[in-house]
């Protein structure tokens, strides 16, 4: 294998998620996640910013496989999981022959099971994610016992309540319900339970939204100290720039489905550069009143495309002032722009 395939933990390319939704007698394909391509690092965190709806979720999802994704390629730890069989030139666009149809290579659909202790998610809402028939011991056990990793009762209960009071719980919460807790609470249980396999890689999506602002950064570095301790990577999906910028090696922002930049963080604060990642940047708040009367908050005119009718072109294009008649044309590719900032913009 070679060293370009070893050096990523995880590889997305030009992966889709577009789901069937009636309109009258037809069916037209909702493009929650069209053609994106990332890789992340072992022990790396890369987060992943964009406003509701824009396909966060779906992404995290259909890495793990709990959605079946529509076309695109996923390796992860050098095996490939998932290859619709697409076939893509060096710019990105897809290979297809005479008649305009697509060329096809191999396609691979691998079993998930094996790959599950490597790869696990914090679901977004801790109060369906959650059986509430079961114990809080069962729910972070089930993991275990899924995969046979203890070999006594008493080494079960040891490994269960070593989780829990990692997470902030207490072994007296171990026989209670869900119902029974705060969603913070509940939030808590949903990390101890994806940690029970000690996996790779971890989706967290908005796992620190449902938590109280005074225990968040608690659990933010709880997340950093497992990192360190444990060399797990994360996909950190959230709203909250500030938490993403403190937690994140480097920034994705995500706009209707489609990548709009990826660059270091510290990077990404101090030098954006698509007009979408500035609005976004513009509205996070400044503690310092001074600094933020000298700030300028970029208003975005106009409301978000519906998903199911996309404008031609690049997405953003209907609210971006800088908009030309080739952003129309065409949907602008991620390109370098140095120091590994890449940028999905024909102006910039």
């Amino acid at each position: 294998m070679s060293e370009n395939e070893t050096k990523n933990l995880l590889e997305v390319s030009h992966l889709k998620q577009y789901f069937p939704v009636s309109q009258g007698l037809h069916k037209v394909p909702l493009k929650a996640v069209d053609d994106i391509s990332f890789a992340i690092r072992p022990g790396e965190t890369l987060g992943l910013v964009g406003e509701s709806g824009c396909g966060k979720t779906t992404v995290g999802r259909s890495l793990l496989r709990l959605y079946e994704p529509t076309a695109g390629k996923i390796t992860f730890d050098g095996e490939v999981l998932f290859d619709s069989g697409e076939q893509y030139d060096e710019n990105g666009k897809m290979i297809v022959d005479a008649m305009g149809k697509p060329i096809y290579g191999q396609k691979i659909k691998k079993d998930m099971l094996p790959y599950r202790k490597e790869m696990q998610m914090v679901f977004q809402d801790p109060y369906s994610s959650l059986n509430p028939r079961m114990t809080v011991e069962d729910i972070i056990g089930e993991p275990l016992d899924v995969h046979k990793l203890y070999t006594s009762k008493a080494e079960r209960r040891e490994k269960i309540l070593s989780l829990m009071e990692l997470v902030g719980l207490n072994a007296e919460h171990a026989m209670r319900y869900a119902h029974e807790f705060s969603g913070g609470q509940r939030q808590r249980i949903g990390i101890a339970r994806a940690l029970a396999v000690d996996p790779k890689f971890i989706v967290c999506d908005e796992a620190v939204s449902a938590l109280d602002v005074s225990i968040q950064a608690q659990v933010v570095n709880m997340f950093e100290e497992l990192q360190e301790k444990l060399g797990v990577a994360y996909l950190f999906i959230a709203h909250d720039l500030l938490v993403v910028h403190h937690i994140s090696d480097r920034i994705a922002v995500m706009y209707l489905g489609h990548m709009m930049e990826i660059a270091d963080a510290d990077e990404l604060n101090n030098n954006p550069m698509h007009p979408y990642t500035l609005s976004l940047l513009s509205a996070v708040p400044i503690p310092d009143p001074e600094t933020a009367r000298k700030s300028k908050r970029i208003v975005l005119e106009g409301d978000v495309p519906s998903p199911l009718h996309m404008p031609s072109g690049c997405p953003f294009r209907t609210r971006c002032k800088y908009a030309t008649e080739q952003c129309a044309m065409e949907m602008p590719q991620l390109k370098d722009r140095g120091n590994g900032h890449f940028v999905a913009c024909h102006n910039k």
